[in-house]
């Protein structure tokens, strides 16, 4: 046997590459002859043994060394280090040629320690070959052995161990240590997370995922959080990571999150370092996210918890007040304590005082406080529409964004003055509203500041001079030569005095023999009644809502059967035989080129409904609503879509919504129409719900009804008449639409508005009882429709009769209930309403008579104050008016949410009016104070509050 140099072999184990060495294994061997094990002691005289074998005389070598089996531990793939020597060649004389330089590497895997001398057999397959190993260096005889370190690695394995084995084919070697290892990659803490030892993948190229776990008190910042391992037990860089929550702090070089210490906090989760208090808070715990303020300062709802707590502003200084007639300019300078804040408003309180009782009260809606009473940025307003000789007090208030969090009222400087009185301005244009031999019609609109009640007007006419008085804005002025030229002028008189008189304006009588032929002529195209009105309305309902104008008006009855010049006759397009005739005579062409589609906006019956912009020759450009028909349409169809154009061109009023023209030319067909800006009524209503005063909702109401008159004058009848056909504008002008679509449509079974009858579909809700029994269509069944719109309107778009069924409305009608009066309606109007639900049609008011109604009542304020729930009509209330039981509700805000006031949930809570033993204790000043400005929010939680005592007191227990 060749010598071999002397070695000894370490222990062999399983062990793991890492920063911390894993307990080593001894691997005990099986071997085949002419493998033997030879022991001896290495430098340090330490026992060793190794393996060696040199039968290198003989041929046909095949000698096999195998280990015990060696468990996998759930490793994919395993690495071998062997230490070895092997004899040169040619360093052996008389050898064969049978001698080797090189061994071979095999395993075997197995799930159990099944291996015996005969079994698995000694051969390649089943063994799996790994590579022949081959020395760096060998050594001869005369020298020492070179001791040579290989590294193999194999894999992936799968069963539940494996056995390592060594081929020798014919060398002179001794194997001298032999370590089986695995990599992995060691238990790491990076971006605040926590990833677990994970061993390497199957391959050396194989990236193995690691999941990863926040440390304590952090939080994730993005997923998925994991780290990759890759194939020499090294962490790649990671994916997602943690931060330090709120109230906690980096530490331990970024591997743990500390509590933040008393006396400093963390609003953020995030990389940041705890910081003290900011002005005005303090904090005594630890883990602290929000400093709290320190008593008497707040932080507002959208203050950031870093910023520093404020407090309210004293109040305004050095208010200046300078009154003109009825009306007053206030001015003042900014508080000297603004809190610490910049976000400065100010609210103006109008009180008008009683010297006689010495009490104030707040003032009527029609004070209009300019350019707002509440939130201004502004230190100045201008007051108008005052009382003469009246004495008020104005509030200044100083508030800011933490007002609404302190207890108290805000501060204020307060301001006593007396209105004087002033003449009205001049009455404008005189306009003739027809003429005979000796006699004239005129009218004209109010004065455009009145200054007061106007108590009656002075007509000024001559030839020669002569003088009237009239208490109505219209008059007929007899006793005139025929043929003759005037000059008219008029002017308004109030408690003050006379005004200007308005601008002269020529008018002449007629001669006899005109008179006689203009009647001849006239005569034939009477159509329905002998008499109309003759004064020109004011149209523009808006300046009842802005401005608080009183407007007067005076119906001029003809007592003789004569159709005023010029007085239109609504044609039904239906007559003609070429609906396209219709459409010539009564609507305008446009060129395609002029109209630019910019959104769509919603869907119509026939198509989509658009807003764009018109461009006609010589024209400013506008912003326009457009109809359009849907491509695949029929004729009938399009006669039909066109149909609503041919009726609407024949109108020509502020309240009537306004044709632009028709595109019939060109693909898609158009119907263009002003565009208005709020949409329909009804949704308008709901979204800015309690935001108007009652006046500025009259306006509205009177608005419709004027448009109202016109079409019935015209001898229209609109037959579709609700919220949902009026449109709103953005000056808040009402204006009727959807002219005779209603009749066309399909019937729809998922839409319950309109209900299919005989003939065609009808909006139960909104229908006169004699139109739904015998199809009866007249104005007086839109006058009932209009009532229904009242109703509408003073309840803020509130469902008529909620959620009864059609026939169920049917049948309460039939029994002559009807609707009550919405919350805080004037008993006036919901009067009116009920004048108009009457059940015989020829008893209900004429739209010219509603129209009057409405001016007196706004000419005559204090009766819109009156609201009794209390029915004065023959009628009676379909329900009575809804009062919810505060017993039924688990908290305040259930309650809230129940009168559809859930966005002042916070307000009350945050306030500390978390009881309803404390809100029933509430007051207006209480409402103000926690942020409820609104006068429509205030009236409508007040009343229920007082719902709500009237309860209290009622469920007391009786004392026996």
């Amino acid at each position: 046997m060749c010598p071999l140099p002397p070695s000894c072999p370490q222990p062999h184990h399983l062990s793991c590459r890492s920063t911390r060495t894993a307990p080593k294994t001894q691997i005990n061997w099986h071997l085949t002859f002419p493998w033997e094990e030879v022991s001896g002691y290495d430098d340090a005289m330490n026992p060793i043994r190794t393996y060696q074998v040199c039968n290198v005389r003989e041929l046909n070598q095949n000698n096999w060394l195998r280990s015990d089996f060696i468990p996998r531990k759930d490793v994919l793939r395993v690495y071998v280090e062997m230490k070895f020597t092997v004899r040169d060649c040619n360093s052996i004389p008389n050898i064969p040629g049978s001698c080797k330089e090189t061994f071979n590497l095999f395993y075997y895997e197995s799930d159990s320690d099944s291996a015996t001398s005969t079994s698995p057999f000694w051969m390649e397959n089943p063994y799996v070959k790994v590579d022949t190993i081959a020395p760096d260096e060998s050594f001869s005889m005369l020298e020492s052995g070179r001791i040579n370190t290989k590294i193999r690695s194999f894999g992936p394995l799968s069963r539940a161990g494996f056995y390592l084995a060594f081929q020798d084919l014919g060398a002179c070697m001794s194997l001298i240590s032999v370590r089986v290892f695995y990599k992995k990659c060691s238990t790491t803490i990076a971006s605040f997370a926590v990833f677990p030892e994970t061993a390497t993948g199957a391959e050396a190229t194989s990236l193995v995922i690691a999941p990863g776990t926040c440390v304590p008190n952090a939080l994730e910042v993005s997923v998925p959080l994991k780290l990759y391992c890759n194939g020499d037990g090294e962490w790649m860089v990671p994916v997602g990571s943690c931060t330090c929550m709120a109230g906690f702090e980096p530490a331990v070089k970024d591997t743990q999150c500390q509590a933040c210490s008393p006396g400093t906090f963390k609003s953020k989760q995030g990389e940041g370092f705890c910081s003290p208090c900011p002005p005005n808070s303090r904090t005594s715990s630890g883990a602290t996210s929000i400093c709290s303020c320190r008593t008497g300062y707040y932080r507002a709802d959208n203050d950031s918890p870093d910023s520093g707590c404020t407090t309210v502003p004293s109040a305004p200084r050095s208010v200046i007040s300078s009154v003109n007639e009825t009306s007053l300019v206030l001015e003042w300078s900014e508080p000297r304590d603004q809190g610490g804040r910049e976000d400065l408003l100010y609210n103006v309180i109008c009180k008008k005082c009683l010297p006689e009782r010495g009490t104030c009260t707040r003032c009527d809606d029609n004070v209009d406080i300019s350019p707002r009473h509440l939130g201004l940025t502004e230190r100045h307003v201008t007051v108008r529409n005052l009382q003469a000789h009246t004495q008020y007090s104005f509030e200044i208030q100083a508030v800011n964004g933490v007002s609404n969090k302190s207890p108290y009222v805000p501060q204020f400087a307060s301001v006593n003055i007396t209105t004087n009185q002033a003449a009205p301005s001049a009455v404008p244009t005189v306009h003739l509203m027809g003429a005979s031999a000796n006699t004239m019609s005129l009218s004209w609109l109010p004065p455009e500041k009145p200054n007061g009640i106007i108590l009656d007007y002075e007509i000024k006419y001559h030839e020669k001079v002569r003088a009237s008085v009239t208490q109505r804005s219209s008059a007929r002025i007899e006793g005139l030569k025929p043929g003759t030229p005037y000059v008219v002028q008029v002017r308004a008189r109030t408690v003050a005095g006379y005004g200007r008189y308005s601008s002269p304006t020529d008018f002449s009588t007629n001669h006899q023999a005109d008179v006689d032929k203009t009647l001849q002529e006239q005569l034939p195209l009477i159509v329905v009644s002998t008499e109309f009105t003759c004064i020109l309305m004011i149209n523009n309902a808006i300046n009842i809502v802005y401005y608080g104008s009183v407007i007067h008006t005076a119906i001029c009855t003809i007592e003789s059967p004569i159709v005023t010049p010029g007085m239109k006759v609504y044609i039904d397009p239906f007559t003609y035989e070429d609906p396209n005739e219709a459409i010539r005579e009564f609507a305008k062409e446009i060129d395609v080129s002029c109209v630019k589609i910019e959104e769509v906006i919603g869907a119509g019956e026939f198509g989509e409904v658009c807003r764009g912009r018109l461009k006609l020759p010589g024209r400013r450009e506008i912003i326009v609503a457009i109809k359009t028909l849907k491509a695949g349409y029929t004729d009938r169809q399009r006669r039909d879509f066109l149909s609503e154009a041919s009726i609407m061109g024949q109108f020509d009023h502020p309240n009537i919504i306004r044709l632009e023209g028709v595109v019939t030319k060109s693909r898609p067909v158009m119907i263009v129409t002003e565009f208005m800006e709020n949409g329909a009524l009804d949704s308008f209503l709901r979204l800015n719900d309690g935001q108007f005063t009652v006046i500025q909702l009259v306006g509205m109401l009177r608005g419709i009804a004027a448009g109202m008159k016109y079409l019935s004058d015209m001898n229209y009848v609109h037959r579709d008449l609700a919220a949902r056909n009026i449109l709103v504008n953005s000056n808040l002008v009402c204006k009727v639409s959807d002219f005779g679509l209603s009749r066309f449509l399909e019937d729809d079974p998922t839409d319950p508005t309109y209900t299919s009858s005989l003939g065609g579909k009808i909006p139960i809700r909104w229908t006169a009882p004699e139109a739904i029994a015998y199809r009866k269509f007249t104005s007086a069944s839109d006058v009932w429709s209009y009532g229904i719109v009242m109703w509408e309107v003073m309840s803020y778009g509130e469902r008529p009769y909620w959620d009864m069924s059609n026939q169920d409305v049917i049948n309460a009608v039939e029994q002559d209930y009807r609707l009550p009066p919405p919350m805080d309606c004037p008993t006036a109007l919901h009067q009116l309403m009920l004048d108009c639900w009457v059940k015989e049609r020829n008893l209900r008011p004429k739209f010219s008579q509603i129209v009057n109604t409405l001016d007196k009542l706004i000419r005559n304020a204090a009766s819109l104050k009156v609201v009794t729930s209390t029915h004065s009509g023959a009628s009676q209330p379909l329900l009575d008016r809804c009062v919810p039981d505060y017993t039924t509700f688990t908290t305040v805000g259930d309650w809230l949410d129940a009168i559809k006031m859930s966005r002042y949930r916070d307000n009350f809570l945050n306030a500390g009016f978390a009881s309803f033993d404390l809100v029933a204790q509430m007051t207006a000043e209480d409402l103000l104070r926690i942020g409820v400005t609104l006068a429509g929010h205030q009236k409508k939680i007040l009343g229920s509050i007082q719902d709500m005592r009237l309860q209290m007191n009622q469920t007391l227990p009786v004392q026996v």
